[in-house]
């Protein structure tokens, strides 16, 4: 937790001479003597507390340059304070100067291993307090300055990274709505599908980024088929065994469309390309994987796919009745589809009509589909 308050650091004057200064002591008269000597020094951003009980709410009142701290002190000790300090875990956490009468080497050394930066024993010299103070204020300044630009080129680093995401999310997005151009189906199949996959997803388990990647990379499912002839893609009749060989070729083109970029999305993109026509007792294809060798994407997305497609009207058939394509989806469970998922799907029949029912066809036709990945904020 931060210890301080969201007070802005003044700005530091050439010679620091702002720099906001903690002088803690119980003795009032050496409260009085190192207020006279950092002010005729030109130092006048000075707090000066007599009760070390009161440290803390004055450093969390406002940034703090530096600390000049007694040790032995009623109610709470130097020691103590330093403590206090050193719990915060800040990295802005000012210097600790002690100045103190007691002038044993175990004082010096606990001081020092308990946080102070330089120890001081009392009579003091006032041209050595100085030269000190001024130093460690010096390297404060450059600490403040380092810091801040940490803090500056991390904002830089993310805003550049999320640039980078935006832009792979929306060459997913076009790509997408290329494949939707080229093929007889429509963009709502597109949204149904992806939507009813995350839902499963969601489900299962899966974290919410994982959901919102799996909604923008499923509908790269079939986009494969840009690569596939217009006269089989969009041949009305049913596809000879030649042609329907050259069909099945989507799944690698759609691999090798994806390639080349190792970004979550994009690797879960080419899983779903490659294997969402894989089939639970390995009579699918490109590659005859079954069971638990198909990645979860692309069993989650061969179930939401092949039920939406037999619902939806193509130019080659008519829209099933849900209930038929239920029982489809029912006597696949164990042979296309994983069971347990199957088992999951029917559990979740209401959401998933209410899915088609928020993207109905005639959504597509006027192009104003309200859940399309990219009309969403990402």
């Amino acid at each position: 937790m931060k210890p301080r308050d969201d007070t802005p650091a003044p700005p530091y004057d050439p010679e620091g001479k702002s720099a906001r200064i903690l002088v803690v002591d119980d003795e009032r008269a050496n409260l009085i003597l190192m207020d006279r000597l950092l002010r005729t020094e030109g130092y006048h951003n000075l707090v000066l507390i007599q009760d070390p009980r009161e440290v803390m709410a004055a450093y969390r009142k406002a940034p703090t340059d530096l600390i000049l701290l007694d040790i032995k002190m009623p109610h709470m000790s130097g020691f103590e304070v330093m403590e206090q300090f050193a719990a915060l875990d800040d990295p802005l956490v000012p210097p600790i100067l002690v100045l103190t009468a007691q002038h044993s080497r175990d004082y010096m050394l606990r001081a020092l291993n308990g946080g102070a930066r330089d120890f001081i024993g009392k009579p003091f010299d006032r041209a050595e307090v100085l030269a000190r103070v001024r130093n460690m204020l010096d390297v404060q300044l450059a600490h403040r300055m380092t810091h801040g630009q940490k803090d500056m080129l991390e904002q830089l680093v993310h805003e550049r990274t999320e640039e980078i995401r935006r832009t792979r999310l929306q060459v997913v997005q076009r790509l997408g709505r290329a494949a939707e151009y080229r093929d007889n189906e429509t963009g709502c199949h597109i949204l149904r599908m992806s939507h009813i996959a995350v839902l499963l997803a969601r489900h299962l388990g899966w974290s919410r980024g994982t959901c919102e990647r799996l909604l923008h990379a499923s509908p790269m499912h079939d986009v494969g088929k840009i690569g596939i002839p217009d006269c089989i893609l969009l041949k009305p009749g049913r596809l000879t065994a030649e042609e329907w060989e050259t069909m099945k070729t989507h799944t690698t083109i759609g691999v090798d469309i994806l390639s080349g970029d190792d970004s979550d999305l994009l690797h879960m993109a080419r899983e779903i390309a490659l294997t969402h026509h894989e089939r639970w007792d390995g009579s699918g294809y490109p590659n005859g994987l079954a069971g638990e060798d198909i990645p979860m994407v692309g069993r989650i997305c061969a179930l939401a796919d092949v039920f939406d497609a037999l619902t939806s009207q193509r130019p080659y058939k008519p829209a099933w009745p849900v209930e038929d394509a239920l029982d489809l989806i029912r006597d696949g469970a164990g042979s296309h589809f994983d069971p347990r998922l199957t088992e999951l799907f029917f559990s979740l029949v209401p959401e998933i009509l209410a899915i088609r029912d928020r993207f109905p066809e005639e959504c597509s036709k006027n192009g104003d589909c309200p859940g399309r990945p990219d009309a969403q904020d990402d």
